[in-house]
């Protein structure tokens, strides 16, 4: 049995990963701002008022942990914007910025707070997407989206380095288009199907594989 803790747990991706690892009997450590009914039922150990883009928060949530060593560290808390070239106002930059403290910084907090609880043989996921992919732009737009996106694809590139010689590994792994409320439910892949995938890498990819960009199918994703 392993422990996992998820961000963003309560709806979407992260409800998904819930209820998957913990059918198969580990722990769930399931942080996320607000709980949810669906998220309740899982069995999970919910901690709400986690807020990625609060220090202080996380801080809290480490302290509740006291000495919990995590095996699986999954970073899914994430928020789409759709800023449209000519029409970014003050209130949509402010909202690209937003998703930068969401998106790109989040993880990172979050990895940074929960450090002592992460050891040798634990495995770090940041739920990332191919759309802060720069050779697979192929349509533009999504300006705050893409670019915290890269960002965050940067800071897990960095996180690998440095937490190689702790034996820690990090992952950045594309979920699929989810059919989830961010993308209103438009999506070509059920969060369930999402989730089965990307356990099976956080399971499966080498030490080797550290740092790299990846889809839940197990295909390697351009930079």
């Amino acid at each position: 049995m392993k422990t996992v803790l998820v961000t963003g747990a309560n709806r979407g991706i992260g409800l998904a990963l819930a209820r998957r690892f913990s059918a198969r009997g580990d722990r769930v450590i399931a942080a996320c701002r607000k709980a949810s009914a669906e998220l309740e039922a899982t069995g999970a150990q919910v901690e709400a008022g986690v807020d990625v883009t609060d220090a202080g928060a996380l801080a809290a949530l480490a302290e509740r942990l006291g000495d919990t060593r995590i095996d699986v560290l999954v970073c899914n808390a994430g928020i789409l914007a759709r800023e449209v070239l000519g029409g970014i106002d003050d209130a949509g930059f402010d909202a690209m910025r937003h998703q930068f403290e969401v998106n790109t910084l989040g993880p990172l907090r979050t990895v940074q707070a929960l450090l002592d609880r992460l050891g040798e043989g634990s495995r770090v996921g940041i739920i990332t997407s191919r759309m802060g992919s720069m050779a697979d732009n192929g349509s533009g737009g999504y300006y705050g989206y893409r670019a915290s996106k890269a960002a965050v694809n940067a800071v897990g590139k960095s996180l690998a380095m440095d937490l190689k010689p702790r034996g820690i590994d990090v992952f950045l792994l594309h979920p699929g288009f989810v059919s989830t409320d961010m993308v209103d439910n438009a999506g070509e892949i059920s969060p369930e199907a999402s989730a089965a995938q990307l356990v099976e890498r956080l399971d499966t990819l080498a030490s080797a594989d550290s740092g790299g960009f990846w889809h839940a199918n197990g295909s390697p994703l351009p930079w």
